[in-house]
């Protein structure tokens, strides 16, 4: 395994990992994280225009041909209203296939993204992750995460 900078060519492999973790997110929370019909294309796009922006950490865990995992990370300023004391390095798309690679590709695809996010200035990292992605936790727990934060939802 081998942990590189993506590539425009390895977006069908990250939408692939990507769309195994939407199917496994939706049935967590259908009422959060439901998935669009043509989440695949317009994933594909989106990752396009990522790739291509000057703010965007991208990540992938090359394994033989294909792809073993992926992570993106975005920097930015903190809201005025927290004082992390600099920028701060958004991870929501970050996934490994299959999960039982949280562990070894995860950790990996993790420890590049923060010593990345830290050479261009991140003070902080911080992670999406589903409640009950309980492998994902794991690996953020063992990385010395904690969380922060949590997000309820209710049908209205």
């Amino acid at each position: 395994m081998h942990i590189r900078h993506a590539l425009e060519t390895d977006i069908p492999y990250m939408v692939a990992i990507a769309e195994a973790k939407r199917v496994e997110y939706e049935g967590y929370c259908p009422i959060f994280w439901r998935k669009a019909p043509d989440s695949s294309p317009k994933q594909e796009r989106y990752l396009q225009s990522l790739l291509k922006s000057s703010d965007i950490i991208a990540l992938v865990a090359q394994a033989g041909d294909g792809l073993a995992g992926f992570v993106i990370g975005a920097l930015t300023t903190p809201p005025p209203v927290y004082n992390p004391g600099g920028p701060v390095c958004i991870v929501d798309d970050f996934a490994v296939a299959p999960a039982e690679e949280w562990r070894a590709v995860g950790g990996a695809l993790l420890a590049v993204m923060t010593r990345e996010a830290q050479a261009r200035g991140a003070v902080l990292i911080v992670v999406v992750c589903a409640q009950r992605d309980q492998a994902k936790r794991a690996l953020l727990q063992e990385a010395g995460c904690v969380v922060a934060s949590e997000w309820h939802v209710r049908p209205l």
